[in-house]
């Protein structure tokens, strides 16, 4: 029996691991599909391209809001109750929007969908975290990270064959089936008993002004392409969030029990983990999605084929993740962070000096290898570092930060890559490339977005040095205190 039951703790722990990395999977896959469907749905819904951009970042904006919240939440009620709700709330969401006849309709469904997926992202880490020990938590929160990045860059492939096939709203049903095959499953296997503090009180104040200033600087963000960064609107929304976000910090450094509890910041490493995440982030989506548009607009692609052109990004995150797992029990998990971001800042320099229309097969798809690479070579180390160190009562608001910031870098990277790249093109171009593929575009509208497209990717390549930067700076801190400490030893 002594044997057995460890066997069994085991066992159960691997079935939570699974359940939650597929719910995580489901999410992260809607969410990227639709990079190479958003012109299909945009000229179905006969959607501009404002609103064609907020089908993607309304999803995004309310999911990290909420994953914030939820983030905590799981620490004071539990996760379990929290996973299967927003698991089952985002599948309903999906037959909704396999049904919507109108942009409104499904702006909304889209997100009742950000807001189901936020509660099973923010609980997956914390589910995991609970059921492994302290050596083990690494490894399978590395696992599930990476299957939750696997999602993002498979989605643009699963994405184009589908609409090609069988039209978008396809993409959305094939959730629903699947998706409550995971939901019965995660009903058996997750545990009825999860680590809770009820002695602590919800943030309300904190959740709202985290609404208030994400909100504001994204929607400032998603504005900028279409009525440029001078515009009146533009800053008024910016500097309204940006406030919103200063009000936030100043009260979570005051509040009794703040959302999101300072002390997880007040470690260096940790710190400079979380600002890690957020640059990749901001580097790792948008590219897919701006190729994805630029093939279709520019070398006259189907989202098939477009999507076929993006898939090396998940073969070498696939050939990176285990390698990079391996490597952490020699090298620190800041060697292995610098290395993937400085990979990743060279396969996006490269893309950008040879992105043309003519761009062969070959050339592309060994670009965005080498990010999948330097993605899979930092998502697993950096993810363990910042949650492995936490206590189990903070290990849900530790995740939802990460989470957060995940997020926000994938939506202000979207947001600020179109803004960039499509900042030259008349309005009647913009309309072309989001909504119908880009036929009919001019010869000068195919430079000036290819222009745009290298710049936008040149600040990307741009964001993953000054993470690398910042990490390495932090590593040779750490390790000249370390060794100063060794040598005042007698």
């Amino acid at each position: 029996m002594s044997e057995a039951a460890p066997q069994d703790q085991e066992r159960a722990a691997w079935a939570v691991l699974v359940v939650a990395s597929l719910g995580a999977f489901l999410c992260f896959l809607n969410l990227s599909a639709l990079n190479v469907a958003l012109p299909s749905v945009a000229r179905s819904l006969q959607a501009s391209p404002s609103q064609a951009s907020w089908i993607l970042l309304s999803y995004m904006l309310v999911s990290t809001v909420f994953i914030l919240s939820f983030g905590r939440l799981a620490d004071l009620w539990g996760r379990r109750r929290l996973f299967l709700s927003g698991l089952g709330l985002f599948l309903v969401a999906c037959a909704a929007c396999a049904a919507a006849t109108s942009f409104g309709a499904l702006l909304l469904f889209r997100i009742c969908q950000a807001v189901g997926a936020a509660g099973v992202m923010a609980n997956a880490s914390a589910l995991v975290g609970d059921g492994f020990g302290r050596k083990r938590v690494g490894l399978a929160l590395g696992v599930l990270a990476m299957v939750a990045a696997l999602a993002q860059v498979l989605g643009p492939l699963a994405g184009g064959f589908v609409v090609s096939w069988w039209g978008w709203r396809v993409l959305f049903m094939l959730n629903v089936p699947i998706g409550f095959g995971v939901l019965a499953w995660s009903w058996r296997v997750l545990p009825k008993s999860a680590a809770m503090s009820k002695a602590e009180r919800f943030d309300r104040a904190g959740a709202l002004l985290s609404l208030a200033g994400l909100g504001g600087v994204i929607y400032a963000l998603s504005m900028a392409g279409t009525r440029g960064w001078a515009s009146t609107p533009v800053w008024a929304f910016m500097l309204t969030g940006v406030g919103a976000l200063l009000v936030f910090i100043r009260i979570q450094q005051r509040a009794a029990s703040p959302l999101v509890d300072p002390a997880l910041f007040r470690d260096s490493g940790r710190r400079t983990a979380y600002a890690g995440i957020l640059l990749l982030s901001m580097s790792q989506a948008a590219p897919l999605l701006l190729v994805a548009l630029y093939l279709q607009a520019c070398a006259g692609l189907a989202p098939s084929e477009a999507g076929m052109r993006i898939a090396p990004v998940a073969l070498g995150m696939l050939m990176a993740a285990p390698i990079a797992g391996s490597l952490t029990r020699r090298f620190s998990p800041d060697v292995l962070c610098v290395s993937g971001l400085l990979l990743a800042a060279g396969a996006l320099l490269l893309l950008a000096g040879m992105l043309q229309p003519a761009i062969g097969a070959g050339p592309l798809a060994a670009c965005l290898w080498m990010l999948g690479l330097g993605i899979g070579s930092f998502v697993t180390p950096n993810n363990a570092s910042i949650l492995q160190s936490v206590a189990p009562q903070r290990r849900g608001i530790a995740n939802g930060v990460r989470s957060t910031l995940q997020n926000t870098g994938i939506m202000t990277g979207t947001a600020l890559t179109l803004s960039v790249a499509l900042a030259g093109l008349p309005y009647s171009s913009q309309r072309m490339i989001l909504g119908n593929g880009g036929a009919g575009l001019s010869g000068v509208d195919v430079a000036t977005f290819t222009q745009g497209a290298r710049n936008a990717l040149a600040m990307l390549a741009c964001l993953c040095l000054v993470g690398a930067a910042l990490i390495a700076k932090n590593y040779r801190r750490t390790t000249a205190s370390v060794l100063s400490g060794r040598s005042s030893r007698p």
